[in-house]
């Protein structure tokens, strides 16, 4: 009865056009089978296959002219894009997250006067000048 051995190779991990050629190429196969053939698999020190999803799906997005960037920029923690909205929570709380406080240099401790407007809210750092005009005019 015939059988196949089946031997984990090497391959180069393909990028840019090549990449997308041959996810147009592979057309309806399953995602396993994508990420295989386009050689994003590596080999696990008890010689099965690991699938590297994460390294194939960055590659396409890439490819496709969606660059993750690296620098880091309007990102939070995990790479994901800041959405620059704040909602209010169950207890009435409004959180600005660390990503947004990183980005000011802010520390612990440091204070903000809170102005209201109409459906605004304004956090001006405490001793800044926009502080001191408003105080001048009131």
């Amino acid at each position: 009865m015939p059988y196949t051995i089946r031997t984990f190779r090497h391959t180069i991990m393909l990028t840019g056009s090549e990449l997308l050629a041959k996810v147009k190429e592979l057309g309806d196969s399953s995602k396993s089978a994508l990420v295989r053939e386009c050689g994003y698999v590596s080999t696990k020190k008890d010689g099965t296959e690991r699938l590297n999803f994460t390294a194939f799906y960055e590659a396409l997005l890439e490819a496709k002219g969606l660059s993750l960037g690296n620098d880091g920029a309007g990102r939070g923690k995990g790479g994901r894009k800041l959405s620059y909205v704040a909602t209010v929570q169950g207890n009435g709380n409004l959180l600005v997250g660390k990503a947004y406080t990183a980005m000011l240099d802010l520390e612990p401790g440091d204070e903000f006067e809170i102005k209201l407007g109409r459906k605004q809210i304004k956090l001006i750092p405490a001793g800044t000048a926009e502080e001191d005009d408003t105080a001048a005019a009131a």
